[in-house]
């Protein structure tokens, strides 16, 4: 696994154990989109608030990012904010509708909309995310993990583009075909707002940031190659040079990507359903540790079904040290919350009998 910074406390979370390929006693588990439309006291705040008002008021923050754990014994709980929140930080005028997603008032199509995108000051520009996260780390039980997180520069620059989320991304195409030296520049400001923002948080109490590449899956893998990776690799070794915890990678539609995304610098990749978690942790190779990879759909069936599914996951696992639990993607509006409480008990109880009995950790490398 990917070397662990030795001097870090003792009583590291179990998720920050595992993400370095430690032994763990059971397998963590956290879901993405754990803190929203799965809880109705989540959903009650929202007839009230916008999720952009949500994520701007600390005290409704940490609300919410802490009512799952009121739920359900997850691992970690999820900084509450949007993918979004630097580029509003930074003034660029965006709503986030529901039922759509964001959308960009005026999108970037021209060198002046690159260049008008500054960098990013995170306590001047989004200082509501830094209070939350330090009020998150003193209120959270110290082997509960604080995960902050942020957009990718594709997924990003995709929004900035399109205007809205789209299903072609022919704009975003377009300009990556047609003007690549601009292209780049919209990506090479991105991953500086992003960088900024991850060791933002990592200082403000981030046990382990993930980065949120959720649309580069409709990208071919030389064009990713080409294209996006060299800007991903970049964040990955700033925050390498300078923090000392858990680095997530995490995209949707991604079989075709994931030996490409191993070579990013990421600590551990997020898997999506597409793809049977032994093959991809085969393809990602076992010296990282991987994440996931339930299909979110599965908490609409039955408790036997989720348990017959859960188990599956675990069984491709085997065991074997750096597996972090989750679902393959976010959770589906209307997911009924007994479905989600049941797969976190599920994962506890059989996760404990399987690292009972599993092997010792990998050598660290």
């Amino acid at each position: 696994m990917s070397a662990a910074p030795h001097a870090r406390q003792a009583a590291a979370p179990l998720l920050v154990r595992a993400a370095w390929g430690e032994p763990v006693e059971r397998t963590p588990l956290w879901m993405m989109r754990q803190a929203g439309r799965l809880l109705p006291e989540y959903r009650a705040l929202r007839e009230q608030w916008s999720l952009l008002d949500i994520s701007r008021q600390p005290d409704l923050a940490v609300r919410v990012t802490l009512q799952p754990l009121r739920r359900m014994p997850v691992d970690a709980a999820i900084l509450f904010a949007d993918i979004m929140t630097p580029l509003d930080g930074i003034g660029v005028a965006l709503d986030i509708v529901e039922g759509v997603g964001p959308v960009i008032e005026s999108p970037v199509r021209s060198e002046a909309d690159v260049r008008a995108l500054r960098p990013l000051e995170p306590e001047a520009d989004v200082p509501y995310v830094m209070e939350t996260l330090r009020t998150l780390r003193r209120q959270l039980d110290p082997d509960v993990a604080l995960i902050g997180f942020a957009g990718a520069p594709f997924t990003l620059a995709s929004y900035l583009i399109e205007g809205r989320p789209t299903r072609t991304f022919t704009r975003t195409k377009t300009m990556m075909y047609a003007a690549p030296a601009l292209w780049h520049e919209l990506m090479e400001r991105l991953g500086t707002i992003t960088i900024s923002y991850l060791r933002a948080q990592i200082a403000a109490g981030a046990d382990a940031v993930q980065l949120f590449d959720s649309w580069v899956g409709a990208l071919a893998p030389d064009d990713y190659e080409s294209y996006v990776a060299p800007h991903t690799t970049r964040i990955f070794a700033a925050l390498r040079e300078t923090t000392h915890v858990p680095l997530i990678h995490f995209g949707v539609g991604t079989a075709t990507l994931l030996e490409a995304m191993r070579a990013n610098g990421a600590t551990v990749i997020g898997l999506d359903w597409r793809v049977p978690l032994d093959e991809g942790w085969a393809r990602v190779g076992h010296d990282l540790a991987v994440q996931g990879n339930l299909d979110p759909a599965i908490l609409f069936a039955p408790r036997s079904v989720i348990s017959e599914k859960a188990g599956d996951v675990l069984r491709r696992a085997a065991g074997r040290p750096g597996h972090i639990f989750n679902l393959g993607h976010g959770i589906l509006p209307g997911t009924p919350l007994d479905g989600a409480i049941h797969l976190v008990h599920t994962v506890r109880e059989q996760s404990a009998s399987i690292h009972a009995g599993s092997a010792p950790s990998l050598p660290l490398s």
